[in-house]
């Protein structure tokens, strides 16, 4: 046969699979496997070869169920929006839409060249009017339902970007995009009430099938407390503080109270404040740190007495001094603490740290309380309720979960339909008049609000309820995960222009069963698309609870060098320079064969030359096909293949797969021999990872139809179960011949069986045996030093 040519026998493939529509979703006649990707954002720079790794092993999945018999929905689309595009629009002075356009049929471009089995039918692009509708649509359902509201709040604020930042993209006090320090600014901003959901957000991740570490990320997000409110008289002024507590039986063991610095309490007796000034100057201080920051930075934490102030314990009626520090968030419970240093670490370092009484009252070996009065020598359950009946507490259950701040100063995003009427105030944008389209008559500087509150053209509007023309558009944008936090539904019924999706096609393919993306998204975008899934339950536009059965990390796979791909490295390697040497294949096989799907790997385009050759011995195994059946050693290793390539498929273990399919194609190439029906079945197998190849040879072989349309093997348990197997020798690793063997047989026994061959025999009579390795079932090989 001749040389394996790759370019054009998978341009000849990708041509014939297009022009059949060989991928397309299927009518609705089969079971349904809705197989997603966390869709990407398409930047300016394309794909490198780490981004495929994901996308590469859903294609594998989707080939394999629609082999079993599945209608497969597995489409791509576009997570257009965001602040790149915009500054690089304020850098250029291009307008995002032609960038990203530009960009987006980079990436398709890239994907196209893998064969990824994408049905582009249902493509989607978050910046286009027609998804962007059913995103303000959204907003306005949620408002509607008091679960969209606007409020002054303290945000991340990047005076660079002139832009709020969420708390994932400021790192070390700086903004992740630009390098500049940010600060906190207080400014009106809309927020979604996902606290509404925090307690099914919280219980329904036991029923998911995802990497427990995700669900833990997402619990401690959530960051669900039982306690109890417990309240402290405080002096001078006469007043009181609510603290909440998970550990009221720690009550003797306070000796302190600490409280946020944004806590009322403190502008409430800044008179009675000795050392205001310095009080007024650490608040100053600690408002330019974000809330991460507050809680994360180590043991030194610090904080500052306010003078003249206490607190009066509930029982002992002990004075108490108050501090305010900030690893107190306002945010979370009641913005006071009563610090217990005994059981508490930080609590104990603070103490330290300012020389505080440490009063132990808990008995760790026992569980049981001491130094604790009338409640001494009683368990730590039933002191902690005795204790909050005492002092007229409240049981409560907290989140440490925020409501989810939407609203950006940006141009790039969805506008938020709302209007502001001089007359009627705050007004929705009727959904007829959706979508509020994003005007082009901008300049894209920033100063601080969008640059859509300076366009004319946007705000010529009327007040929808008087008709008065005193009346102006919201000029904020959406966060773009608002857009991302939908967008499997879309995907659903893509072209329906009448709702978001019709409630037969939600109920045909949703919940999504396989989800495959980075573990970036561990928090945020997987915690607003349940949040979103459980609002649309609410309001009766679904039936199901949770988006994603199923999910799945991918690995990072990372520079030569050892570093993360970037551009501004020098490191990137592009895939259409690896496809274009070793092939479309070639590549697929090789993100997959690096190591576990899970890991990060370092990339090393010398090692892709391995399933390159792989690949050509398929190729040059194809002249070897013969018409009789395959012999039982044949048919043993084929059905042992197939078993293990499901179960591997099944279970995402796609390096171990491609190993298997190895090691059946070295059998295969030393016995120079392979049955055509053992030859197609392997073809089916090697589809879903290497469809190219395998197709050109199930045609060559007079299959009929496309291999991507024939049904998945079935393996014969019966077949599996081995009394005898041929053994592979090798001698210092060469293949020297076999012999069969009983599969129980130890290493001595095989060696037995061995030196019956009399070619055999006659080699190891130059040899001087120095180890035997023995690999039950597979091989034995004999090393030493060998005669001339």
């Amino acid at each position: 046969m001749s040389e394996y040519n790759h370019k054009q026998i998978e341009k000849k493939w990708q041509d014939a699979w297009e022009k059949a529509r060989v991928y397309e979703t299927g009518t609705g006649a089969k079971k349904k496997c809705y197989v997603l990707d966390m869709f990407p954002y398409p930047s300016g720079a394309g794909l490198h070869v780490g981004h495929p790794k994901g996308y590469i092993a859903t294609d594998i999945y989707s080939r394999y169920k629609r082999s079993q018999g599945f209608d497969v929905l597995h489409p791509m689309g576009w997570d257009a929006f965001g602040l790149p595009a915009e500054n690089y629009a304020i850098k250029t002075k291009i307008p995002p839409q032609e960038t990203t356009q530009s960009a987006i049929e980079n990436f398709k471009s890239q994907i196209k060249g893998l064969s990824l089995s994408y049905d582009w039918n249902r493509e989607i692009n978050t910046s286009s009017p027609e998804y962007y509708r059913w995103t303000q649509w959204l907003f306005l359902k949620l408002y509607k339902e008091g679960l969209a509201y606007k409020k002054n709040a303290k945000v991340n604020y990047c005076d660079s970007c002139k832009t709020v930042l969420a708390n994932e993209q400021v790192n070390g006090g700086l903004c992740e995009r630009c390098g500049h320090e940010v600060i906190q600014k207080e400014l009106p901003q809309w927020f979604f009430k996902i606290t509404d959901f925090a307690d099914a957000l919280e219980s329904d991740l036991m029923n998911l099938d995802w990497p427990e570490s995700t669900k833990a990320s997402q619990s401690n997000w959530i960051g669900k407390s039982e306690g109890a409110i417990l309240k402290f008289e405080i002096q001078n002024p006469k007043t009181e503080v609510e603290v909440f507590t998970t550990r009221p039986d720690t009550l003797f063991g306070v000796t302190y109270l600490v409280l946020a610095p944004e806590h009322p309490l403190i502008n409430e007796s800044r008179e009675s404040v000795r050392n205001w000034e310095y009080v007024e100057r650490y608040i100053k201080k600690i408002a330019k740190k974000t809330d991460l920051e507050r809680i994360s930075e180590g043991k030194n934490k610090t904080g500052i007495r306010l003078g003249d102030i206490y607190a009066i314990h509930p029982i002992t009626k002990e004075p108490l001094e108050i501090f305010i520090s900030e690893y107190v968030l306002s945010g979370y419970g009641t913005g006071a603490i009563m610090a217990v240093p005994s059981s508490d670490e930080r609590d104990r370092d603070f103490a330290k740290k300012y020389d505080l009484p440490i009063v132990e009252v808990i008995d760790d070996k026992k569980g049981t309380l001491i130094n604790s009065g009338e409640y001494t020598g009683m368990s730590i359950e039933e002191a902690g309720k005795r204790i909050v009946e005492h002092v007229g507490g409240e049981k409560v259950t907290t989140y440490r979960l925020r409501d989810w701040l939407v609203s950006r100063q940006r141009y790039w995003g969805a506008p938020i339909p709302i209007l502001y009427c001089d007359q009627c105030g705050e007004v929705p944008v009727p959904e007829k008049d959706l979508p509020v389209v994003l005007p082009t008559d901008v300049d894209f500087i920033p100063t601080g609000e969008s640059p859509i509150a300076r366009s004319e053209s946007f705000h010529d509007v009327v007040c929808p309820k008087c008709g008065g023309k005193n009346t102006k558009r919201e000029s904020d944008t959406l966060d773009t995960f608002v857009c991302s936090s939908w967008y499997y539904l879309r995907f659903t019924d893509p072209a329906n222009f009448k709702e978001f999706a019709s409630a037969e096609n939600i109920k045909r393919w949703m919940p999504v069963d396989m989800y495959v993306g980075g573990a970036e998204h561990t928090v945020l975008h997987l915690l607003y698309a349940r949040f979103i899934t459980k609002v649309l339950q609410k309001l009766g536009y679904v039936s199901f609870s949770e988006p994603f059965l199923s999910l799945r990390h991918q690995g990072l796979i990372i520079a030569e060098d050892g570093r993360k791909m970037s551009k501004s490295f020098g490191n990137v390697i592009n895939p259409d320079d690896i496809i274009e040497r070793y092939g479309s294949d070639s590549m697929r096989l090789y993100e997959m064969f690096m190591g576990p799907f899970n890991d990060s790997i370092r990339w090393s385009t010398k090692n892709i030359i391995g399933v390159r050759r792989f690949i050509e011995k398929v190729w040059r195994l194809s002249d070897f096909v013969v018409e009789r059946k395959g012999d039982e050693v044949e048919k043993r290793l084929l059905h042992s293949t197939i078993k293990k390539v499901t179960e591997d498929i099944e279970g995402f273990k796609f390096n171990t797969a491609i190993s298997t399919l190895m090691i059946f194609i070295n059998h295969c190439d030393a016995q120079k021999s392979i049955s055509q029906d053992t030859f197609f079945t392997f073809l089916q197998l090697l589809a879903p990872f290497a469809p190219h190849i395998s197709e050109e040879l199930y045609q060559q072989h007079g299959g009929k139809g496309f291999i991507v349309n024939t049904k998945w093997p079935h393996y014969d348990e019966g077949a599996l179960e081995e009394d005898t197997l041929s053994l592979v020798v090798q001698i210092n690793g060469k293949v020297r011949g076999k012999v069969v063997v009983d599969s129980a047989m130890s290493k001595e026994e095989v060696m037995g069986e061995v030196r019956k061959d009399t070619l055999l025999e006659k080699r190891l009579h130059q040899v001087s045996i120095q180890k035997i390795v023995y690999v039950p079932g597979r091989v034995i090989n004999i090393v030493g030093s060998e005669s001339n």
